[in-house]
């Protein structure tokens, strides 16, 4: 039997003013139910990798990098049309596996959720010095 490779794909949620006014208005027990399900869904699928949520936008900060010493501003933001909310981190076997599971993602209308591949470390040079510290510091942790 041939072994299907995988990937790992992040999906990256991004709320808008819009769909964070109707999170608001969900009743917390209800989400959590919500995302549960499809929480247990990406576990049973053995797909799930990671996932986390973000606290409120104004308790985080920006550092901004546009002169020569970063510039470091409170929340909140002063644009909110796309807040970066949270992430899933699956490992897949390819990138329409993973558009299908976001898809599927509870999601409030005006949301937006992005996919992007995560390069695996084989993918970089194997004989810089830089990879080879992180190879093994994940051998260590457990990672590969």
């Amino acid at each position: 039997m041939r072994r299907t490779t995988m990937a790992k794909y992040m999906l990256i949620m991004r709320g808008s003013d819009e769909s964070t006014a109707k999170m608001m208005e969900t009743p917390f027990e209800e989400m959590l139910e919500t995302v549960g399900k499809f929480n247990e869904e990406l576990m049973r699928a053995g797909v799930l990798v990671a996932a986390e949520g973000l606290d409120d936008p104004a308790q985080g900060v920006v550092v901004h990098f546009d002169g020569e010493t970063p510039v470091v501003t409170d929340g909140p933001y002063g644009e909110t049309k796309e807040l970066f909310g949270g992430f899933y981190l699956l490992e897949v076997a390819s990138k329409d596996e993973a558009v299908e599971w976001a898809k599927r993602l509870p999601q409030f209308p005006g949301s937006k959720v992005e996919v992007r591949r995560v390069p695996s470390i084989d993918e970089f040079p194997q004989d810089n010095e830089w990879i080879v510290k992180e190879r093994a510091w994940r051998e260590r942790t457990g990672q590969l």
